[in-house]
């Protein structure tokens, strides 16, 4: 292993639109490797697929980041909201994770998100209308973005009207780049958010629907109710956590079957190869990038390299998920590949919880977009698509050209 941290270099547009060269040579050189990432934080890269699923699972890997060292971490987060902006399941290990997660499992049912499914094709739809007519879109802005606010926006009882003022303060929060966030933007952001969130919480608690919010605020576990520190934090994680990363799936999914353009014709040929698709997506380019932070307990051994207590881990899903141990050809775009057991969405008690929505957004987003938008092409060259830097990766944009249409001749059907 090198002796000199490697740079992520996140202020180059080449590095953005296309890491994997680098974590390649990354995971070639070792199974961990010293990276320097955002503002110069350092963080210990851990490169391989079995490596990354055993240290997903060592519980002396803290999710919470006052186990950090670096104080600089902690000083994003503003003092007076420190706690507040901490109490949720993200960034808490057991106990506090267990109660928070069979709380939220108890409202976030396969049930609810299955019952979904017309809602979210309906919205599918509505948003596909506005643009078949016209014969190009920008797919981010006109698509991939509004449908899983309204998703989220929907489960957790968010009205239409207030939708942009929470996506607009979300966006400020998790807003990633080559450098630091300013602690006054982030400041700034959470108290507009903390606010909005109390008032959302507020009515929900006079006036209960059947959201997910009114279940949330009238959760128990062993008469334990989430507190509202708790709530405001898992209300601002759902809301967070439920629409970018579906959104890069989405935007991100579409993009790569452009780029291929024998994957894009299989799927058109053979529509029920979808499910494996979108599993084939998040492996080869998922919306997590390099991956996923933990904070060392104690000096902590991961494949033969001694990670100091403190260290900042990150488990590099997007560099583990190209692994040729694990899968074979793994620069290939192959949506038949079977065995296809990615990190996109973690592991162990931390398993994204949301995944089966995300999921099911995915496919009938991109199965939707492909039936109604025949003749479907990038508007630019691939290089030039813009991709977010920093640890959400997705198309910033995705302008398209498409054959003109109106309604589909399968709904209803």
């Amino acid at each position: 292993m090198s002796e000199q941290p490697v740079l992520l270099p996140y202020a180059d547009p080449a590095f953005v639109a296309d890491p994997f060269p680098l974590y390649r040579q990354l995971r070639e050189d070792g199974p961990v490797r010293r990276t320097v990432i955002a503002g110069g934080l350092e963080a210990w890269l851990v490169t391989r697929y079995e490596d990354g699923l055993a240290a997903l699972s060592d519980s002396r890997l803290s999710s919470d980041v006052r186990d950090a060292s670096d104080a600089r971490l902690l000083l994003q987060l503003p003092a007076t909201e420190r706690e507040s902006m901490l109490s949720n399941m993200l960034r808490s290990d057991p106990p506090d994770h267990t109660r928070l997660r069979r709380l939220v499992s108890k409202a976030f049912t396969a049930h609810r998100v299955a019952g979904m499914r017309p809602r979210i094709q309906a919205i599918t739809d509505r948003l596909l209308d506005a643009v078949v007519p016209a014969g190009r879109a920008e797919l981010v802005a006109d698509f991939a973005l509004p449908l899983p606010v309204a998703v989220i926006s929907e489960l957790l009882g968010v009205p239409v009207d207030e939708r942009h003022e929470f996506q607009h303060w979300t966006d400020r929060l998790i807003r990633r780049g080559p450098e630091l966030p300013d602690p006054a933007v982030v400041n700034e952001a959470w108290q507009h958010m903390r606010a909005y969130v109390t008032e959302l919480i507020r009515d929900k608690r006079a006036h209960p629907g059947d959201d997910l919010l009114s279940a949330l605020v009238t959760a128990r576990d062993e008469e334990q109710q989430l507190t509202e520190d708790e709530l405001v934090a898992m209300v601002f994680l759902l809301l967070a956590a439920g629409y970018i990363t579906t959104v890069n799936l989405i935007a991100g999914g579409i993009a790569l079957l452009l780029a291929h353009p024998g994957q894009l014709d299989l799927l058109r040929s053979d529509p029920d190869l979808l499910p494996g698709a979108i599993e084939e997506f998040l492996r080869y380019d998922g919306p997590v990038s390099p991956g996923i932070a933990r904070f060392a307990r104690e000096d902590v051994e991961i494949a033969g390299v001694t990670v100091p207590r403190g260290a900042t881990v990150l488990i590099g899903s997007a560099v583990a998920d190209r692994d040729p141990a694990r899968f074979p050809d793994p620069d290939r775009l192959d949506i038949t590949r079977q065995d296809n057991a990615h990190l996109a969405f973690g592991h162990g008690i931390h398993y994204c919880l949301g995944a089966p929505l995300a999921r099911l957004e995915g496919q009938i987003a991109i199965g939707t977009a492909l039936r109604r938008l025949p003749g479907l092409a990038l508007a630019v060259p691939p290089d030039e698509i813009p991709w977010r830097p920093g640890g959400l990766r997705g198309p910033q944009s995705l302008p398209v050209t498409f054959t003109p249409g109106g309604q589909d001749p399968t709904r209803g059907t």
